[in-house]
C-alpha cells in the first residue's frame, strides 16, 4: 500500500493536477479549489466516524459482514442526503452563483463515493484482504490519471478542456472504483437486501460522534483558507487569489500525505502498546525524530528555494505564490508534530483533550483568516495557516507531554536544534551554486547525512517500526 501510494499520488498531483491549473489559469483553478476544499470541510456528515467502527468490528467478528452491510448501505444514504441537503443550503446561504452551484453538486456527489468506497475497503481490510484493499487504495487516482491524460494530452476535445472536465473526469474514475469495490465486497457477503433500521443508526452515531467532531474540526481549520479567500475577496480575483494559494498549497498537501501514511502506520503500534502498559517514550521518540527531519529539510528549502521550485512548476503569479510557500511549509513542522503526537493521543482515547485543542484551532483559524485577508489577500490565509498548524502541533505535544509524562532529554534537544542549525547553514551555502538544482539537492544529501553523523537516526531505528510486531 505504502508502495503503490508513494508511486500513484505524486504522479497525480504533480503530473495532471498541476498541469490542470497551468492549463485552466489560476482563476477558473481557484474557483474549483475552494469549491473543492468547501465540499471537504462538510463530509464528515458522509462518515460520522463508521469507517474506523466496522473495520475494528468487521476483523473481530467476521459473520457479521452481511448484516452490517444491508445496515450500513441504507445508513449511508441517509447520511448522503443529510449531507448534500445541508451543504447546499450553506452554499446558497453563502452566496454560491448558479455555475459554483452546478459544480458543487458534482463534487458532492464525488465526496459520497469517496466516502462509500471507503466505508467498502474497511470491510476487505476486516477480511485481511489486504493486498486486494492496496490495489483499491491506487484505483481512483489511476483511473484519474489514464481518463484526465486523454482529455489533457489528446485533441479528443478540440483543445477546450476546462475545469468542469476535470471534475466530471474524478466523477467517473470513483463511480467506476466504488462499484468496482462494491462488487468485491458483495462477493464476499452474498446478496444483501438494504435496511433502514434507526435503531442500528443510532447505536453505530453515539459510538462514533467524539471521532466525527475531531475530524470536522481539523478539516475546518485545515481546508477553510481557501473558502474565506474565495468568499471575502469580491469577484474574480477572489477566486485567482484561491488559485493562487492553491499553487502552494498543493505542495503542502503533497508532503502531508507522507505523514499520514506514516501516522497510520503508527496507530495500531501506539495502541496496542498502550493496551499492553509498554513505555511507549522510545517508540515516540523515535517516530517523531524520523519525521521532524524531513520536516525541516522540507520547510527550509522551501524558504530558500521558494522562487526556483515555484518557477519550475508553475507558469503564472509564481513570484506571489513562492512567498506562500515559503510561510506554508514552515507550517509543516506543526502538521509533522500531529500526525505524531495526534496520533498517539488518539490510540490513548484522549478525545475530549483533542477537540478541545482542534475547536480552538479552528476558532484562531477563522479569526485570523478574518483579520488577514482583507488586508493580505493570500498572504493572509498563508500566515493564518502557519499560526494554526504550530499552536495545535504545540498543543498536542504538551497534551502528550503531561499525559504521558515524557520527557525528551536534553541530548535530543540540543540535536535537534543542531540539526535546525546545520540545514539553515546549508541552505544558505548551496544557495549560492550556479545550477540550483545541485545546490538544492546537496543541501538535501548534506543534512541527511550530518543528521546520520551525529546519530538522530539510524537505520537499525527506522527498522524498528517495521519490524515491530
Amino acid at each position: 500500500m505504502l508502495a503503490l501510494n508513494l508511486l500513484v499520488k505524486p504522479f497525480w498531483i504533480f503530473g495532471i493536477d498541476r498541469t490542470v491549473q497551468n492549463m485552466v489559469g489560476d482563476e477558473s483553478y481557484g474557483l474549483y479549489f475552494a469549491l473543492f476544499n468547501f465540499s471537504m470541510i462538510l463530509n464528515i456528515l458522509l462518515d460520522v466516524g463508521i469507517t474506523n467502527y466496522n473495520n475494528r468490528n468487521i476483523s473481530r467478528h467476521n459473520f457479521l459482514l452481511p448484516k452490517h452491510l444491508a445496515n450500513i448501505v441504507g445508513l449511508k444514504l441517509v447520511l448522503a442526503v443529510v449531507y448534500a441537503v445541508f451543504s447546499l443550503v450553506v452554499a446558497a446561504v453563502i452566496g454560491y452563483s448558479n455555475i459554483q452551484i452546478h459544480l458543487l453538486f458534482f463534487l458532492i456527489f464525488n465526496q459520497f463515493l469517496i466516502s462509500f468506497t471507503l466505508y467498502l475497503r474497511s470491510n476487505i481490510t476486516a477480511l485481511q484482504l489486504f493486498r486486494t484493499d492496496s490495489l483499491l487504495s491506487v484505483l481512483d487516482r489511476s483511473l484519474m490519471i489514464a481518463i484526465c491524460s486523454v482529455l489533457l494530452f489528446t485533441d479528443v476535445l478540440g483543445g477546450k478542456f476546462s475545469i468542469q472536465w476535470f471534475v466530471y473526469a474524478q466523477t467517473v474514475a470513483y463511480v467506476l472504483t466504488a462499484f468496482i469495490t462494491f462488487a468485491i465486497v458483495l462477493k464476499k457477503s452474498g446478496k444483501i437486501r438494504v435496511r433502514f433500521n434507526p435503531k442500528f443508526f443510532i447505536v453505530f452515531l453515539r459510538k462514533s460522534y467524539p471521532y466525527a467532531l475531531l475530524i470536522l474540526l481539523m478539516a475546518l481549520y485545515n481546508r477553510i483558507d481557501s473558502v474565506m479567500l474565495e468568499r471575502l475577496i469580491p469577484g474574480k480575483e477572489g477566486q485567482e487569489q484561491a488559485g493562487i494559494y492553491a499553487q502552494a498549497f498543493r505542495l503542502l498537501d503533497a508532503v502531508s500525505m507522507f505523514g499520514a501514511l506514516i501516522a497510520g502506520l503508527l496507530l495500531p503500534i501506539f495502541s496496542k502498546m498502550i493496551k499492553q502498559r509498554e513505555p511507549v517514550g522510545e517508540m515516540v521518540k523515535l517516530a517523531y525524530t524520523l519525521l521532524i527531519i524531513p520536516a525541516v529539510i522540507v520547510a527550509v528549502s522551501s524558504v530558500y528555494y521558494d522562487g526556483e521550485i515555484m518557477s519550475l512548476l508553475y507558469k503564472s503569479n509564481t513570484a506571489y505564490s513562492s512567498d506562500i510557500l515559503g510561510i506554508l511549509m514552515i507550517g509543516f513542522i506543526g502538521i509533522a508534530t500531529t500526525y505524531i503526537f495526534g496520533t498517539l493521543l488518539t490510540a490513548n482515547g484522549s478525545l475530549k483533550q483533542l477537540n478541545i485543542m482542534a475547536f480552538s484551532g479552528m476558532v484562531l483559524n477563522v479569526a485570523l483568516n478574518l483579520i488577514l485577508i482583507p488586508r493580505l489577500q493570500a498572504y493572509g490565509s498563508a500566515y493564518a495557516s502557519l499560526s494554526t498548524q504550530l499552536f495545535t502541533g504545540a498543543a498536542q505535544l504538551i497534551l502528550a507531554l503531561v499525559i504521558f509524562r515524557l520527557k525528551p532529554g536534553f541530548t535530543f534537544m540540543l540535536q535537534l536544534f543542531a540539526f535546525a542549525g546545520v540545514t539553515i547553514v546549508l541552505a544558505v551555502l548551496t544557495k549560492n551554486m550556479d545550477n540550483w538544482i545541485y545546490g538544492y539537492f546537496t543541501m538535501i544529501a548534506g543534512s541527511v547525512l550530518f543528521a546520520f553523523i551525529i546519530r538522530l537516526i539510524s537505520i537499525r531505528d527506522m527498522l524498528k517500526i517495521i519490524l515491530y510486531k
